[in-house]
């Protein structure tokens, strides 16, 4: 039976290996505290960019260390990817002139595909999950004889992501809490093995989406079990199921795991772009969405979040600001029926501007048949100050006998 100790002192120990091999081609990522984030959780929060790392992600780290590994037995390497394995994987390619060949899920965006290909990767779309491409990055790793790197249960990957242990015990003092995002398990395993082994009083946290709680479901059960995802704005961390090296070490190192809904990824974001001036994706983000949403019990402790990737697609960011804004009152729609006659729509614009109200939409629906007779039904969207000036908007327009309401 695979011991999770024994595991993880073995990761441990190749890290330390792995920490000389990459760094020449990665970044030293910062380690920040902040201040807002603090006071939002009750913790002293410090949080570690890796979305500021080559390629976008932490995953660049166990590719480099792995393709290093293996470089002189193979012509070219095979993974199965959403995104940010794949493109850690081509980069790690290029660096030791060995071909890739990624296969990424159907549904992967764009952005990924393409920043994947920039590195010289032959890129294939198979299946809906990442369970389904890696059965595909089998079969061809087996008919061209190339190697095939695990996205995650493999004990070099897992040593390589690792590596992030070191520098943040380099890069601060002392510690109490690491909370990291959980795909597969090996950032996770990799930070745990490390800080065992180097400071075995800090605590560990994992986080997935409730969308897709492989893990929890896991634990739960005693063993890695397969499970239904369900679509989710982090879908870095999407997986039917976790690792089984990695469920183990997991298991044994690991102080708890929780689950974060979409509104909290969305929601961490968002603020991550207004205060932190950063761009996460949703896997990324997962890790502060636990911290300021109450889901850990960090109160009064100095706590590093793993902003894990910031590998978004530009769409998913439009989404989520008009999201972010609306929750923050800061962007309101409203509907209401207005006399179809000149002069009303006119009044009714006045009246927002005076507030300090910058309309961006108008729509108008004069062919519905639940309509007042002479009417029509208008939909204004607007940026405001403050969730206040909406309600002192809606009463005002009440004043002047049109009945509005906010709409989604």
């Amino acid at each position: 039976m695979v011991n999770g100790a024994e595991l993880a002192s073995e990761v441990a120990r190749r890290s330390r290996e792995a920490r000389e091999i990459i760094s020449s081609y990665i970044h030293k990522t910062p380690l920040e505290e902040s201040a807002t984030f603090s006071k939002m959780s009750n913790s002293r929060v410090y949080l570690k960019y890796e979305n500021l790392q080559k390629t976008g992600a932490f995953k660049v780290r166990g590719a480099l260390y792995k393709v290093y590994k293996i470089k002189d037995e193979y012509r070219g390497v095979v993974a199965a990817s959403a995104g940010n394995h794949a493109q850690g994987v081509a980069y790690a390619g290029k660096i030791f002139g060995l071909k890739t060949v990624i296969v990424m899920p159907e549904s992967a965006s764009i952005s990924k595909i393409e920043a994947t290909k920039s590195y010289g990767a032959e890129v294939v779309l198979a299946g809906r999950v990442y369970d389904e491409t890696l059965q595909v990055a089998k079969k061809i790793a087996e008919e061209r004889g190339y190697a095939l790197i695990h996205a995650f249960d493999d004990l070099d990957v897992m040593a390589g992501q690792g590596t992030i242990a070191y520098e943040l015990l380099e890069q601060l003092d002392s510690f109490d809490v690491v909370v990291a995002p959980i795909g597969g398990g090996g950032l996770i395993s990799g930070l745990a093995s490390v800080l065992h082994a180097e400071a075995p009083e800090v605590k560990i946290y994992g986080v997935e989406p409730a969308a897709a709680p492989k893990t929890l479901k896991s634990l739960e059960e005693g063993r890695p079990i397969f499970i239904e995802p369900r679509p989710t704005i982090a879908d870095g961390l999407v997986v039917k199921k976790i690792g089984s090296l990695t469920f183990e070490i997991i298991k044994t190192l690991v102080s708890g795991v929780v689950l974060v809904e979409e509104d909290e990824l969305a929601h961490s974001i968002y603020l991550l772009l207004e205060r932190g001036k950063v761009l996460a994706e949703g896997a990324g983000a997962a890790s502060l969405a636990a911290m300021i949403h109450g889901k850990l019990p960090i109160a009064g402790n100095t706590s590093i979040g793993i902003i894990s990737g910031g590998n978004i697609d530009l769409t998913h960011i439009y989404r989520i600001i008009l999201r972010g804004l609306s929750k923050a009152g800061r962007l309101a729609k409203i509907s209401g029926y207005v006399p179809d006659a000149p002069g009303q729509l006119k009044t009714i614009l006045e009246v927002i501007a005076s507030h300090r109200g910058n309309v961006i939409g108008i729509f108008h629906d004069r062919t519905s048949q639940a309509l007042p007779a002479w009417n029509a039904l208008v939909s204004i969207t607007f940026e405001v100050p403050g969730r206040e000036t909406i309600a002192r908007i809606l009463s005002e327009l009440k004043e002047r006998g049109y009945e509005f309401w906010l709409s989604d």
